[in-house]
């Protein structure tokens, strides 16, 4: 196991340019699964959960090429179907959450597929209810094996269909997109997800030969097609990435450059982390923060506590809430952050409290922030990082607390920043890798 050792208090400077989406990523890379031919994929990030993916392709016998680490050339001509079958498949496959999106494209061009248990961040419950609904609504038999714990879905016939989600789920939407490419028929999705990576999944699929209308909407409609072909897809930034630097640099009081952050795709991002007083320049594609000592939380029109709550695109998303947590632990002012999606994403500000932050756990969706203001910097201590987003919280915390910090099970920061602590040195950090 490793951990960063970080000695913060220091002001950073310099540009950082975002990885690839890794959300983006999950879904693109299972997509090459529906068709022989060749598929490009750029800009895809170098952290673990991808290349877990990758390697689960390959073990499933697609060809894959990596001229570049950002760069794979897909060809899943020759797959091994009874290789998903097999004990090894449910081991890998059930640590990474991503992987559930295989099901989708192996269905709709194999006509079966196995799911595993799904592995990922221990955030609180999420549950696959809407894919296997949607699934079945297409037409495929669903049983689950308590023994393998294995999902197993078979559709000798996939038909168009009417779908209503029962909540606008980024995963499921995908699945359910990729599985009604090939059915035959006109496949409708109502309250589907409309991040995105959901509408560059589309994009991509109508490259290779998909009929899919209503791309950035909560209405999809997609017209079976019997063939997808190859494609060229470049990956979006990292929106996370993006305002997770846009939170550090307040926290470090550093003049930083995000370079080519993919504005126009960030949707209320920028404006949720200016209510805490954050300023920012926007120059081109482009985000420039200024130094700045003191940054003040709005509050609402009726002088109330501003409140940060997540939801479903273009609402704000859950995976930036731990971000806005721990920023406002040094503004000016007070907010109240409601993590409503996932009922254990909050449970890491124990350690923010250590540090010296001024926090009130409400209950597992709630916290109220007290702003320190600078009176007093947080100081470093050893933690944990629970998950992806909270670690990176915490590393933030430690890159501007007073004195050294250790942060444990770094793992889990690695699955979606790719080599964090050296692109962070770049910008003056002083982290290194123990």
């Amino acid at each position: 196991m490793h951990s960063f050792e970080v000695k913060g208090g220091k002001q950073l400077s310099g540009e950082i340019i975002p990885q690839g989406a890794k959300n983006e990523a999950l879904q693109i890379i299972s997509a090459v699964l529906l068709t022989p031919e060749k598929v490009t994929i750029t800009n895809i990030p170098d952290i673990l959960d991808v290349n877990l993916l990758v390697e689960l392709l390959k073990e499933i016998n697609v060809s894959v090429e990596r001229p570049q680490r950002d760069t794979c050339i897909f060809k899943a001509d020759n797959v091994d179907l009874e290789y998903l079958r097999s004990e090894t498949f449910r081991k890998k496959s059930g640590k990474l959450r991503g992987s559930v999106m295989l099901a989708g494209p192996l269905l709709s061009r194999f006509r079966r597929a196995y799911i595993p248990r799904p592995g990922g961040d221990k955030i609180g419950r999420r549950r696959l209810d809407t894919h296997i609904i949607g699934f079945e609504k297409l037409g495929a038999d669903f049983k689950y094996n308590e023994e393998d714990g294995f999902f197993r879905l078979e559709a000798p016939f996939l038909h168009g269909a009417n779908l209503l989600l029962d909540e606008p789920s980024v995963t499921g939407t995908a699945n359910i997109i990729m599985a009604a490419a090939m059915a035959k028929g006109t496949t409708t999705i109502y309250n589907a997800a409309c991040e995105p990576y959901i509408q560059q999944l589309c994009r991509m699929l109508n490259k290779m030969g998909a009929k899919i209308d209503g791309i950035g909407s909560n209405l999809l409609t997609i017209e079976g097609v019997t063939y997808l072909g190859g494609a060229e897809h470049r990956l979006l930034p990292d929106m996370i990435e993006v305002g997770s630097f846009i939170g550090m640099a307040a926290m470090t009081q550093s003049a930083i450059t995000i370079k080519n952050a993919g504005i126009d795709h960030l949707g209320i991002i920028p404006e949720k982390f200016q209510q805490l007083g954050i300023h920012m320049n926007f120059i081109g594609d482009d985000i420039h923060i200024p130094e700045q000592d003191i940054y003040e939380i709005q509050t609402f029109l009726d002088g109330s506590v501003l409140t940060v709550y997540d939801h479903p695109w273009p609402g704000f998303t859950p995976d930036l809430l731990s971000i806005v947590l721990v920023t406002a632990t040094q503004a000016k002012g007070s907010v109240l952050v409601h993590q409503k999606m996932f009922e254990s994403r909050l449970f890491f500000v124990d350690k923010l409290i250590d540090m010296g932050a001024r926090i009130v756990l409400c209950d597992p969706h709630r916290a109220v922030v007290i702003g320190l203001e600078r009176e007093q910097p947080l100081k470093g201590i050893t933690m944990s990082s629970p998950d992806i987003r909270a670690g990176v919280a915490l590393l933030i915390a430690a890159l501007s607390a007073e004195g050294k910090s250790v942060i444990q099970n770094i793992e889990q920061i690695d699955r979606g920043y790719q080599f964090i602590d050296e692109r962070l040195k770049r910008l003056g950090a002083d982290i290194k890798r123990i």
